[in-house]
């Protein structure tokens, strides 16, 4: 279930909004320019699928989105606990990857296809984060302010759209925002469940 928080961006951010109702969030992220849509889940994807049986299962939405969008490059992004003495150090280091508020030329697309993490929005003086989950799409149009965040264990799979084969590249701001508002962790544990 898709879940937005909204804060604003001063030193002691103060929450504004935070609501699981669909019409609040589509109404909120509508006025940011921000698109939140919802696809069916694969229910038939085996645990540990590959990139191309997840592309596969999803084919007709990708090229549909391909089509509408103009997107030459997409691929899956993974990431799963497991029993590895190096998973606690991998898991925080792609953590802090996108922890850090950065624009992209080129728009941010996700699809949600298990899993979650949240994307904090920064714009006009406030902070929508956008808590991602299965069957989610969002759509960030380019050079919007945001980050990432994964959570200290993360978990998901994600389709991902890029007009360009070099993929994900982030401009940094050095903007320390991520570090006031809540995280991830604190977020979902935090949201009403229902």
């Amino acid at each position: 279930m898709t879940y937005l928080t909204v804060y604003t961006d001063g030193e002691a951010p103060e929450t504004l909004l935070a609501t699981a109702e669909s019409g609040e969030i589509a109404a909120a992220l509508k006025g940011i320019d921000v698109r939140l849509r919802h696809w069916r889940v694969a229910e038939d994807l085996p645990a540990g699928a590959s990139q191309e049986e997840i592309l596969k299962a999803y084919r007709e939405e990708v090229d549909q989105v391909v089509a509408e969008e103009g997107y030459t490059f997409v691929d899956v992004a993974q990431l799963r606990p497991d029993d590895s003495a190096d998973w606690p150090e991998r898991a925080a280091g792609a953590r802090r990857k996108f922890l850090a508020e950065h624009t992209h030329d080129d728009d941010e697309v996700r699809f949600f296809v298990d899993g979650s993490g949240i994307f904090y929005l920064h714009t006009e003086g406030r902070v929508h984060a956008v808590l991602c989950e299965a069957g989610d799409l969002l759509s960030v149009p380019k050079n919007t302010t945001h980050w990432f965040d994964m959570g200290t264990s993360p978990d998901f799979t994600a389709i991902r759209f890029f007009h360009d084969d070099d993929g994900w590249v982030g401009d940094f701001t050095g903007n320390p925002i991520a570090e006031r508002i809540p995280d991830f962790d604190t977020i979902t544990a935090s949201r009403p469940r229902g």
